[in-house]
């Protein structure tokens, strides 16, 4: 049992002379993707989304104490998610994600650590991944490098896949597994203390999860498309038995939070769009707001005018927004903004910069009030900022990646135990709820909101809790 030092990136480790039986070896890894379209395009930021390729993995492991199981992960490859660029065509970005997470199936498999999966997976990501993307990007000199985000992505799903083993081998679900019970070591030896006091010396993750509730709420995704009235119509909307209209979605659903997406380039046009959102969100009964830019905006002054021009003009729409979403660029390095006159105004959460609990302790200098969780970047890391922002005492949400399929369940789960703002947003059900049907027919309350709520009562006690041998599906041949 291998960890790494404590306060280090991660290149040099220590022989902790201490193993648990619970501990896990991976023994193979593969990989399918499953093609998936929208019903109706998904515009967010600068970006379109018509199709995407969904990555499954499969991981078998063996404990210490001889249980073999196999686990199952899942992550959308979104491409102009995770690389939003227009240097590059869509398809060969995601031919390139596709390649280099085939790469990851035989990189992952032959991974020689053990332990619990927070341990091999910060481990891997310490040791191969970084490693992994830049040899990647030599591949291709003369284009844009793969970025570290899209390398996360591209892991998630095996990342996924081992807690999923882990828990099915011992027993045990995935969310109770973050205890000195099953982890070898604490905190501390990923998170360093800091000039505040907060020292994480004997803690664990469990300390800083709560006690899942049986429905969590849910956000509807209102994209920078999406008609809001009868006159955004075009007569070329699918006749397929499924709200268009963001009034029919929130009657239908019961919804009672709006995640409105702004392109962040015409300041008019996103004003405007708030206000005509907000008027709806007043007339149906909706109590929350917020906003998502998508990392277009370079400006604070951008985001603090539309909401000093709503604090005069609109002060009901003001009052509805919970809080605002990650406006600026995501690489927080390279674009150290001061953001503090925002976060004065409004809590504003950090998404695509928030996939290194670091990348959040820089992001807390410089003003930003949260982090957004995504499964998508690694439960590993999910965990890892999730106790670091709840010990500074940071805002808290889970954001989706429009999960459909297996996805949707650790997202889900995610949300439930890290006692968000207010639950997750999850859109698969808007884009492409035909992707998720098999799944669906065990899981119903997963994958239709009512309510304005998810529902996690059906899910299995043991791994994820997938229950996946009840699932109809057939999966195509293994990609890696």
């Amino acid at each position: 049992m291998w960890s790494v030092l404590a306060g280090l990136p991660g290149e040099i480790y220590e022989d902790s002379g201490v193993s648990k039986p619970s501990d896990v070896s991976i023994q193979s890894a593969s990989l399918y993707f499953l093609e998936v379209k929208t019903r109706v395009p998904y515009k967010f930021g600068q970006q379109v989304l018509e199709e995407i390729t969904c990555a499954r993995a499969r991981v078998s492991v063996r404990t210490a104490g001889g249980q073999v199981a196999d686990g199952w992960g899942e992550t959308p490859l979104s491409v102009g998610w995770v690389w939003p660029t227009t240097a590059l065509g869509y398809s060969h970005r995601e031919d390139r994600l596709k390649a280099f997470t085939c790469r990851l199936a035989e990189a992952f498999a032959s991974f020689g650590e053990s332990g619990h999966p927070l341990e091999i997976g910060h481990a891997f990501q310490a040791q191969i991944l970084r490693e992994m993307i830049a040899e990647e990007s030599q591949a291709y000199p003369d284009e844009e490098p793969l970025p570290y985000l899209a390398g996360l992505v591209c892991l998630s799903a095996f990342d996924l896949a081992l807690y999923d083993a882990f828990g099915i081998a011992n027993g045990v679900a995935v969310f109770e597994s973050f205890s000195s019970k099953y982890m070898n070591a604490d905190l501390a030896t990923y998170l360093e203390p800091d000039a505040e006091g907060v020292s994480f010396a004997g803690l664990y993750p469990q300390d800083f999860l709560v006690g899942p509730p049986d429905t969590v709420p849910v956000w509807h995704s209102v994209g920078g498309t999406d008609p809001l009235e009868v006159a955004d119509l075009t007569g070329d909307e699918p006749d397929d038995g499924y709200p268009i209209l963001l009034r029919d979605w929130i009657r239908r659903d019961g919804l009672n939070c709006l995640k409105i997406k702004l392109p962040g380039a015409d300041a008019e046009w996103d004003y405007q769009r708030l206000r005509a959102i907000g008027e709806i969100a007043q007339e149906e009964g909706v109590d929350h707001l917020c906003t998502d830019f998508n990392c277009t905006v370079r400006e604070p002054s951008y985001v603090t005018g539309i909401l000093d021009r709503l604090a005069g003009e609109d002060p009901d729409t003001l009052g509805r927004i919970l809080y605002i979403e990650q406006p600026f660029p995501y690489d927080l390095e390279a674009n150290q903004i001061d953001v503090h006159s925002v976060s004065e105004r409004c809590a504003l959460l950090m998404d695509e910069s928030a996939h290194d609990w670091k990348y959040v302790r820089l992001g807390r200098r410089l003003g930003w009030s949260g982090a957004a969780l995504k499964t998508c970047k690694t439960l590993t890391g999910a965990i890892l900022t999730l106790c670091w922002a709840r010990a500074h005492g940071m805002d808290l949400m889970v954001q989706d990646l429009t999960n459909p399929m297996l996805a949707q369940v650790p997202h889900v789960l995610l949300a439930a135990y890290a006692g968000t703002m207010m639950g997750l947003e999850s859109n698969a059900m808007q884009y492409y709820p035909e992707a998720s049907l098999p799944e669906a027919e065990i899981h119903p309350g997963l994958y239709r909101r009512k309510g304005g709520v998810l529902d996690l009562s059906t899910l299995g006690s043991t791994g994820f809790g997938y229950r996946l041998d009840e699932i109809q599906r057939e999966l195509p041949d293994p990609a890696a």
